[in-house]
């Protein structure tokens, strides 16, 4: 049986793949947590064979939850299970640790197909991600792509409405950190504004 760790804020999210990985009879999801800091702070985490993480988790991002599972278990794969768009934030969040990058929209049989390439510890690429990194290699990429991990992290917490006191928060570090990481953020995509920084992610196509 495939251990799996389910990490999602919706309640009948969680439920409903529950019951679709569990009538495989091949997979068993040992642990949920509706937010990132459960994920961290569960001792079955060490327990589970493929981490399916949700990326617009409370409390600690997914992206954060990531970095921090990558760190801790670089040999854990994570599945990105996610709103956002898998051909703007998918290749950055493999780049980061992720082993696998799908937006919800996908079939349930690719979720499961995903789940079983990493348990035999490959990578899982969809066809959209597939297409952008070659396409990508011919092409320097658009400006969001020359953030730094922290910068996109920041990034995605700032479009989704955070204060910079609460991300500072939220990534255990100091506001005027968060405060410079903001200043680079809106250099690298020449916005001036809080306010053009959520237009540019809205036509990038990484708003939600």
């Amino acid at each position: 049986m495939i251990r799996v760790f389910l990490a999602d804020d919706h309640a009948v999210v969680r439920r409903g793949i529950q019951s679709l990985l569990e009538t495989t009879g091949e997979m068993t999801v040992i642990a949920t947590a509706s937010d990132g800091r459960e994920v961290l702070q569960s001792p079955l985490l060490a327990a589970c064979e493929v981490l399916v993480l949700d990326l617009s988790l409370p409390r600690v991002s997914g992206s954060e939850v990531l970095r921090q599972v990558h760190a801790r278990l670089p040999a854990l794969p994570v599945l990105i299970l996610s709103m956002y768009p898998e051909d703007q934030h998918g290749l950055h969040l493999l780049r980061e640790g992720a082993a696998a990058y799908l937006s919800k929209d996908r079939s349930p049989e690719e979720l499961i197909a995903a789940i079983r390439a990493l348990a035999r510890g490959e990578r899982y690429l969809t066809d959209l991600i597939a297409g952008k990194a070659l396409h990508d290699h011919d092409r320097a990429g658009p400006p969001h792509e020359r953030l730094t991990a922290r910068e996109h992290q920041v990034f995605l917490l700032i479009i989704q409405g955070r204060t910079v006191a609460e991300i500072a928060a939220e990534l255990d570090l100091h506001s005027s950190t968060v405060s410079n990481n903001l200043r680079q953020i809106k250099a690298k995509l020449g916005a001036c504004s809080l306010g053009e920084l959520v237009g540019y992610a809205h036509r990038a196509g990484l708003a939600g």
